[in-house]
């Protein structure tokens, strides 16, 4: 065991020696502590160099034991971290089941839980589990959503159009998938949605030429874009009629396609590009006769790089005072969630960041210390929800490692976060939870290799030191499930929260009135 351990630590600082030179070529020079871009913020090359205001817990709350964000490598060790932390939020219903796949969403009085591919075939419900929550402290499952889209992995595909009521998967499997497709209406059985495609959507026939791995509707819900990461492919598919879904527009956008956000009238997409943002005139899609083939290119009006988080997720279109900005969450790099004004959509300009204690440079070790062997994801931000689209209030976001965050985005030149909740550690029940990447294929690999640049980065430049980085626990294989891995988007109910962690699966968690509504 100890030659084994010896090696593997030998390999990692060869790997973390490999990065940092790698990460010398894009250096970057962090900027000094202040709340907003200062003048002269340069957003391609900087670090945003400040943490939102910490949270005022409650007496009681089993609150966190290192800095903001962190799950210290001595909870895990001692079994702390199985006990879970929280802070102004408490826990008042669960449906754990088998676990829960990357992404999931919500509708009404229901849930619909993502499904993993290939782990979950080995439990008792593969597919997407829909749970009946009409009474939020005992969720109930209600249906399983077994077509070929439902039981390949849905990853981040699985998302629902409120305003018609339509629920839509893709089948991904590992990454990336091709082909299929499942629409369901929700707008008058939520807990037993009912299929619409029939026949082609959902056969191992089906003729729909889609690369996915990720989607989302536009506002109206009459298309369904998705996108597979590469080579940067983007469908658009005509949902008119969801009972014929057909793609009316294929093309290569970049390098990269990830996840998508619409401005409020659908003719613009901001399609997250792992990089940065790429902004999209999208109308001719948009404003189409419905059942119209778009053969024309889509235009792109402009582009938004950065250094500073990689992996881009996702993006928010909101308004303040009616001018509009744009979200956008970072998968990796501790680049956290960055806000953009986007009144000039060719030219988008940030303004202000949210970013917890642990992702900052000074803390790179401690990152990186304890996270050491729990896979490939550590302390990032994945996908976050607001409670309204204009003037918000509140942003909650599941930051992977560091559970369910919710932030006071009122002021967009000063945000806090308000509270939080990482749930219990499910230390040891790897072979219990088989819809849960995190526990059966994600903890296998267990340093969290994504995140690398940044610590090399900080080390490189000075603001982190690297002791404590290898550690006793460093391996490249055995993850420990000492944290779980929150990555869906957590949904505003009123006062509550209903969200989906891998390993704890759905939860319905309560806001203290003191903490939220904000007025």
């Amino acid at each position: 065991m100890g030659t084994w351990v010896g090696t593997a630590r030998t390999t990692i600082r060869a790997a973390v020696t490999l990065a940092v030179v790698t990460a010398a070529v894009t250096a970057v020079t962090v900027t000094p502590a202040m709340a907003t871009a200062p003048p002269g913020y340069n957003d391609l090359t900087d670090v945003w160099p400040t943490a939102v205001g910490e949270a005022n817990c409650r007496a009681g709350d089993r609150v966190e034991t290192g800095i903001q964000g962190e799950v210290p490598l001595e909870d895990r060790t001692s079994g702390r971290s199985t006990k879970g932390y929280n802070c102004n939020i408490d826990l008042i219903g669960r449906y754990q089941g088998q676990g829960a796949g990357i992404v999931s969403a919500t509708y009404k009085n229901c849930s619909y839980t993502g499904s993993s591919f290939p782990t979950n075939f080995l439990g008792p419900n593969p597919g997407v589990q829909v749970l009946d929550v009409s009474d939020p402290g005992a969720p109930e499952l209600s249906a399983v959503l077994t077509e070929p889209a439902m039981v390949g992995g849905t990853w981040e595909s699985l998302k629902v159009n409120h305003k018609r009521g339509l629920l839509v998967g893709t089948g991904v499997g590992l990454l990336e998938g091709a082909g299929y497709i499942s629409v369901y209406d929700i707008s008058q059985d939520c807990a037993h949605p009912r299929l619409l495609n029939r026949g082609a959507g959902s056969q191992l026939t089906m003729p729909i030429p889609i690369t996915t791995h990720e989607g989302d509707f536009s506002p109206d819900g009459n298309t369904y874009w998705v996108t597979g990461i590469a080579p940067g492919y983007v469908s658009a598919v005509d949902l008119t009629d969801p009972r014929n879904p057909m793609v009316v527009w294929s093309g290569i956008t970049g390098i990269e396609a990830h996840g998508v956000g619409f401005s409020p009238d659908g003719n613009t997409l901001y399609l997250s590009n792992l990089l940065g943002l790429t902004v999209i005139d999208v109308t001719a899609v948009q404003n189409r006769r419905p059942r119209t083939i778009v053969p024309q290119l889509m235009p792109h009006v402009g582009e938004k790089l950065w250094a500073d988080g990689q992996i881009t997720q996702h993006s928010i279109h909101a308004t303040y005072g009616g001018r509009p900005y744009v979200f956008s969450v970072d998968e990796g790099g501790s680049g956290g969630v960055k806000l953009f004004d986007a009144s000039d959509s060719s030219n988008l300009r940030q303004r202000n960041a949210i970013k917890l204690a642990i992702n900052l440079p000074e803390n790179a070790n401690r990152w990186a210390r304890s996270t050491t062997a729990n896979g490939v994801f550590g302390y990032d931000a994945h996908y976050c929800s607001i409670d309204r689209p204009d003037d918000p209030t509140a942003m909650a976001c599941g930051w992977i490692q560091s559970g369910i965050r919710v932030f006071d985005i009122r002021d967009p030149d000063d945000f806090e976060e308000i509270a939080y909740y990482n749930p219990p550690a499910q230390t040891g029940k790897n072979l219990q939870l088989s819809n849960s990447l995190h526990a059966l294929l994600g903890s296998v690999a267990a340093p969290p290799i994504i995140g690398t640049l940044a610590v090399a980065r900080a080390v490189l430049q000075g603001d982190s030191p690297i002791d404590g980085i290898i550690n006793d626990q460093s391996r490249l294989v055995g993850g420990d499930l000492s944290a779980d891995w929150c990555l869906s988007p957590p949904e505003f109910h009123g006062e509550q929260l209903w969200v989906t962690c891998m390993d704890n699966g759905f939860m319905t968690l309560q806001l203290d009135p003191a903490a939220y509504p904000l007025t």
